[in-house]
């Protein structure tokens, strides 16, 4: 399932299924939201998988097994269970937001809301797992957002941002 900065917005391009008129020759049109895209699939596959160990291993303990079960050893597993999706969930809600006014990174709990003023560079050095946003204070921000991973995707991501930010800033 793409993420919805994947799909086009049909109403801002007057046909539907047509992609929306950048008419700030900006590269996507603002707002645009980026996405990991291997870290989506990973958790999904994880979640999946860690169900059917789970459910496989019970039926396949014997019944004296089963019987010995308490209900402290359920509650461990569930919260163990409830520990390991928050974390996915942390990974999966990372985003990059670029607005005409601000970019908001938001990496696991996180949220980042910078004026374009603050953002001096956009890069991503090879091998990097995520954008690098350089700041005008001298500090760094990861945007977990935009990872590696992603390939071609990534480098065509963070072209778009480098874009978008030189040209907000000037």
């Amino acid at each position: 399932m793409p993420a919805a900065s994947d799909v086009p917005d049909a109403g801002s391009a007057g046909v539907p299924g047509e992609e929306p008129i950048d008419h700030d020759r900006l590269g996507p049109t603002l707002p645009h939201t980026w996405r990991p895209l291997g870290v989506r699939i990973m958790a999904v596959a994880l979640s999946i998988a860690f169900g059917v160990v789970f459910v496989v291993a019970w039926f396949t303990l014997s019944p004296e097994a089963q019987a010995a079960f308490h209900w402290r050893h359920a509650l461990t597993l569930f919260l163990m269970a409830v520990a390991g999706l928050v974390l996915l969930h942390a990974l999966i809600r990372c985003r990059v937001t670029a607005t005409r006014e601000c970019v908001v990174v938001v990496n696991g709990y996180r949220r980042h809301e910078l004026a374009w003023e603050q953002v001096v560079n956009v890069s991503m050095a090879p091998g990097a797992p995520w954008v690098t946003l350089d700041l005008s204070d001298g500090r760094t921000l990861g945007a977990m957002g935009i990872q590696g991973v992603d390939g071609a995707r990534a480098a065509r991501a963070t072209r778009d941002l480098r874009a978008i930010a030189t040209e907000l800033t000037r």
